[in-house]
């Protein structure tokens, strides 16, 4: 579904993806792991179109999307859920949700039902401000509104991070109904690796900007753990 290779990206001069391969097969959930600052959210970026890439492909459902603008990717089916949330906190959850309706494209108007069947909390707290909310309320909303696409893939970036472990387990729940209940392929950056063992079913470790390591979940072992993982 998501095909990624050769790429390489830059900071000015610094060489920060160096010829990344990964292909995220259809209806998988895979974890990009790695310790910080190797890449992890700098490739999300790049298949987002946040960041420019400096050479290689990358591919969505069979379209190129190197040459794309970030603004016409979301239409394409990707849902994306920042590391920090990015939510707006001035505006309410409703309208946090509708900025979401807004990038599909299509002149949507009504929020899906199913957004709130999975988040109950954002029904109940539609007219609430998003600064209002707690950090997993927030999280919530942050999956809720790149829900509200109907994605074929959802993207997200360290989605525990600074989350109450019982929303921790909550967010573990969905993901793991969204992927195996909806069909919803997902790709998503997560450092605590009970999480990653409990909701993805392949895993993609990166170190200094490439891609060392990867397969099914079961095969991520303790020497990979110490050598790549542990901080």
């Amino acid at each position: 579904m998501l095909s990624i290779s050769g790429l390489n990206q830059y900071y000015g001069q610094s060489h920060t993806l160096w010829d990344v391969d990964l292909d995220v097969p259809k209806g998988s959930c895979m974890c990009l792991m790695g310790r910080n600052g190797v890449g992890k959210t700098t490739l999300l970026k790049c298949v987002m179109g946040l960041l420019r890439s400096q050479s290689g492909e990358i591919r969505f459902n069979e379209q190129n999307l190197t040459p794309k603008a970030a603004e016409d990717r979301a239409p394409l089916g990707i849902g994306y859920v920042p590391q920090g949330r990015q939510i707006f906190p001035l505006l309410t959850v409703e309208e946090n949700l509708k900025v979401g309706l807004s990038a599909t494209g299509k002149g949507q108007q009504e929020i899906p039902e199913h957004v709130f069947d999975l988040f109950p909390v954002l029904r109940e707290m539609l007219s609430r401000r998003g600064g209002d909310l707690s950090g997993g309320q927030q999280q919530q909303l942050a999956i809720g509104r790149a829900l509200v696409l109907e994605p074929t893939i959802l993207i997200m970036d360290e989605p525990t991070e600074g989350i109450q472990p019982n929303i921790v387990q909550q967010i573990g729940d969905i993901i793991m109904s969204l992927n195996q209940e909806y069909g919803l392929t997902v790709l998503l950056v997560e450092q605590k690796l009970p999480f990653a063992r409990r909701v993805a079913d392949r895993f993609c470790i990166m170190d200094k900007g490439k891609v060392v390591a990867g397969g099914m979940i079961d095969q991520l072992d303790q020497n990979m753990i110490q050598r790549y993982l542990t901080v």
